[in-house]
């Protein structure tokens, strides 16, 4: 169905239409877990984006690669797409999409070992979840901050943010 949007789109030529149909098979295969076909769908969604000034659409697209990049283990690259989607998310005010990158790059530094790293920004996904009333986000941070701290052997704290994700959970 996302092919045929994208042969209509470009028929039409709605450009922004072709671009989310194209972030949008991305997304399918990623979920169908072929990242390599999905980046080769984000960056065509990232032309795009960035052809029609699209901010927010170049938000989606850089950490749709970054997390693209993730899945395949490869870490710092995913790295240097969160950071280039963090700072265009900061600089338009797009609260909601830093959070995410706040999470998706503790996410990754945690997956390169770096724990402390991680911790800081998942904190900082935490306060932007509360500022927003974002109820998953918040669970979401906190479980990935009990998660970090069982890493370091810190048990009690791992409990305590593991507990406060659950009952947000439920």
């Amino acid at each position: 169905q996302n092919g045929q949007r994208v042969t209509i789109a470009r028929e039409t030529s709605d450009r922004r239409g072709e671009g989310a149909a194209l972030g949008n098979l991305g997304n399918a295969y990623a979920d169908m877990g072929d990242p390599w076909r999905a980046i080769e769908y984000y960056e065509q969604h990232l032309v795009i984006a960035r052809e029609r000034s699209d901010q927010r659409a170049t938000v989606n697209a850089l950490g749709n690669l970054g997390s693209a990049y993730a899945d395949m283990g490869e870490f710092h690259r995913a790295i240097e797409f969160y950071e280039q989607s963090l700072a265009l998310a900061r600089a338009i005010g797009d609260h909601r999409g830093e959070g995410q990158d706040l999470g998706n790059l503790g996410e990754a530094y945690a997956a390169l070992g770096n724990t402390q790293r991680a911790i800081a920004l998942y904190e900082e996904r935490l306060a932007i979840a509360i500022e927003l009333g974002d109820i998953r986000g918040q669970a979401y941070a906190q479980m990935n901050l009990g998660s970090a701290y069982r890493n370091l052997g810190e048990l009690q704290r791992a409990i305590q943010f593991h507990s406060q994700a659950l009952t947000l959970f439920i």
